[in-house]
């Protein structure tokens, strides 16, 4: 898996090759609006795309997860083309294989999130899935305090996967629900490193839209084997441009310009409060309680993804002069 550049990225098109550092001159302090802005455009975009996700799983029963995936990622695609108007030309191959691999990552990491949370809480699916980012930062880093964090992380899914009595077995969530979180959380930390390369690479949301198409197209085989005229219904269709707005169009364009002002390692440390967000609107929308053990298990999850893109940027400050 492509680790995400450490270059800096401060400012959009702050014309920064990757892998190389920017001419020394002398900055003065940024200010705190500058600073918190990113922070505050990626906390956003978790509450939008996990609330987006509580109102998905209202719709699964009309038209299935695939289906509701495919409405998803059309409904946004269509949107961000006609907003972006994205030119086609004067692009690299090497550009669009980075916009295409973008796509790829995003309808992967929506089609298998989907299916886990057709099986299991919101909650807990986040959780598993946020392994991804987590697992992202430790490889980033390479550093052996990180081995620490990386067994928080496994204790907090020890945790949460016995609960019910289960064991390992996962308890009383469907061990297939588990393992397609899991899955998500590994295209989610491809979507974070092809997100912050197409941010570089393409003006604006372009990329964004050019990338939402290409994930619209891969998953609208799936969605139409499985629903089919179901998606057509009109009542249908409302609420899927719905879930489309909050879970794709309004959180990938908010983090597309947060990863231009962060680096990598610092957005996956803000991506990791989402289990949190998420158990928060699976029981505010959808009714999902959680017990002492799962509330014990998610924060042990984000104290480790925290814990460890922390020390990464620790680190970061201590080899800047």
């Amino acid at each position: 898996m492509p680790a995400p550049s450490s270059s800096p990225t401060t400012t959009p098109n702050a014309g920064v090759t990757p892998g190389t550092t920017a001419a020394p001159a002398t900055k003065a302090p940024a200010p705190a609006r500058g600073r918190f802005g990113p922070v505050a455009l990626v906390v956003s975009a978790g509450v939008s795309v996990q609330f987006g996700a509580a109102l998905a799983v209202t719709l699964m029963p009309r038209a299935g997860a695939a289906g509701v995936v495919t409405l998803r990622l059309a409904a946004a695609a269509l949107v961000l083309l006609v907003v972006c108007r994205p030119k086609l030309r004067g692009y690299t191959r090497s550009d669009w294989g980075t916009v295409v691999a973008f796509g790829v990552a995003m309808a992967g990491m929506n089609g298998l999130f989907y299916q886990a949370i057709d099986r299991i809480p919101l909650g807990p699916a986040v959780t598993l899935e946020v392994l991804g980012p987590l697992a992202l930062s430790v490889i980033v880093s390479r550093r052996l305090v990180n081995l620490l964090w990386a067994g928080l992380a496994l204790a907090g899914v020890v945790l949460l996967s016995g609960h019910g009595g289960g064991g390992l077995g996962f308890g009383s969530l469907d061990p297939a629900g588990a393992a397609f979180a899991v899955g998500a959380g590994a295209m989610w930390a491809a979507y974070i490193v092809f997100s912050a390369r197409t941010g570089r690479r393409f003006p604006q949301a372009d990329g964004l839209a050019l990338a939402m198409a290409v994930a619209a197209v891969i998953s609208l085989p799936l969605g139409l084997a499985q629903s089919g005229s179901a998606l057509l219904v009109p009542s249908t269709l409302a609420l899927g441009l719905g879930v489309a707005v909050l879970s794709s169009v309004l959180p990938y364009t908010l983090e597309l310009l947060a990863l231009r002002r962060l680096p990598a390692p610092t957005f996956a440390i803000l991506m990791s409060l989402e289990p949190a967000i998420a158990a928060s609107a699976g029981f505010l929308v959808l009714g999902q309680a959680m017990s002492v053990l799962d509330g014990l298990a998610i924060a042990l999850v984000i104290a480790a993804s925290m814990g460890a893109v922390r020390s990464q940027i620790g680190k970061k400050a201590r080899a800047t002069p």
